[in-house]
């Protein structure tokens, strides 16, 4: 029997959009044992998946040999490097068992960020979650042109269900915000995010703010900028992966940087504006075959980086301060009219 072992360790993007794959290879051999090998923190993602036989997680500390150790026990066939980080080749070293991995288009990235020269045309681009599928040649495995699925408990949508109603907003027109990310040139400005919160009230949204705990100042200075008299509930910090995922699919629409939120809200089917700033799209990362608007300026210094920095190294941050809170109104308008 197959038994397949998919990994990737982290983060919550990278990890969504390995979904489409896993239920691609759970269609392709539905008597597969899919095992899904991941982080403690990231296991959530994934934990109610139903295309998974099993979900193994690294734990805090833990070393890679005794990661190893756990999953040689399971008798794998097939070992799908879906991260390539050096955890990753730890395991396929220690674990026997007919590894492939895919392309991370190092150099067409490097090109870009540095010289601006857009070598992805002639490679072909092409989303991340369909790069995966390179790993699972050997196993006749095609993308489905399906999207990215975030499988939720009950628990979680019980959460979230609670603490709508407990502020009246279990019937609400919910507009989620997710002002957060890990690098602060992928935030928009949070006066940006303090008007389109006004404005979208105004429009008969309830704007309510998502974020993981790191987050929490950022909706704090969110909930001050909007004020005593029109304040925006904020989940920041309080709700976990699962219950955050819960919240989005009550929401009518998202709005999110290039982080994961704007992959768990396609994840849960809600639709999602994305706000663009140093990343582009030639990177993969753009919102997965779901209903979604890209924003974005073109701009000569785009990209700057793979993955946001600390500033803008230019100093003025255009690419996302460019990006007004009456366009970003008007494009949530337009994906849910």
């Amino acid at each position: 029997m197959l038994c397949v072992l998919l990994v990737r360790f982290s983060s919550i993007g990278d990890i969504l959009l390995t979904t489409p794959l896993v239920r691609a290879l759970a269609r392709r051999h539905p008597e597969a044992k899919l095992v899904y090998v991941t982080k403690r923190a990231m296991a959530p993602l994934v934990a109610d998946n139903p295309h998974l036989t099993e979900v193994v997680t690294l734990e805090p500390g833990e070393p890679i040999r005794h990661l190893a150790r756990r999953l040689r026990t399971l008798a794998p066939t097939h070992g799908l490097d879906l991260h390539g980080s050096v955890r990753s080749v730890g395991l396929r070293l220690l674990v026997r068992c007919r590894w492939s991995g895919y392309r991370k288009r190092k150099l067409a990235r490097g090109l870009l960020i540095g010289t601006k020269l857009d070598i992805y045309r002639r490679t072909a681009p092409s989303p991340v979650a369909e790069r995966y599928f390179e790993a699972a040649r050997r196993l006749d495995t095609r993308p489905d042109d399906g999207p990215p699925e975030f499988c939720l408990g009950p628990g979680a949508t019980a959460r979230a269900a609670q603490w709508l109603a407990e502020r009246g907003l279990a019937g609400a027109r919910l507009a989620a915000l997710a002002p957060g990310a890990a690098h602060a040139t992928k935030r928009w400005p949070i006066a940006h995010w303090s008007a389109l919160a006004e404005r979208l009230g105004a429009a008969g949204y309830r704007p309510v703010i998502v974020g993981g705990p790191e987050d929490r100042g950022l909706a704090q200075q969110l909930v001050a900028e909007g004020g005593a008299g029109n304040p925006v509930p904020s989940t920041a910090g309080e709700f976990s992966l699962q219950e955050t995922g819960a919240l989005l699919a009550r929401a009518r629409v998202a709005v999110s940087g290039d982080t994961g939120v704007m992959h768990m809200a396609t994840g849960v089917g809600t639709p999602v504006v994305a706000l663009f700033g140093p990343t582009v799209g030639q990177f993969g990362f753009l919102p997965y075959r779901a209903p979604a608007t890209v924003l974005q300026r073109r701009l000569d210094c785009r990209p700057c980086s793979a993955t946001g920095t600390a500033v803008c190294p230019l100093g003025h941050h255009r690419c996302l301060a460019d990006i007004t809170p009456e366009e970003v109104a008007a494009a949530v308008e337009r994906l849910v009219a």
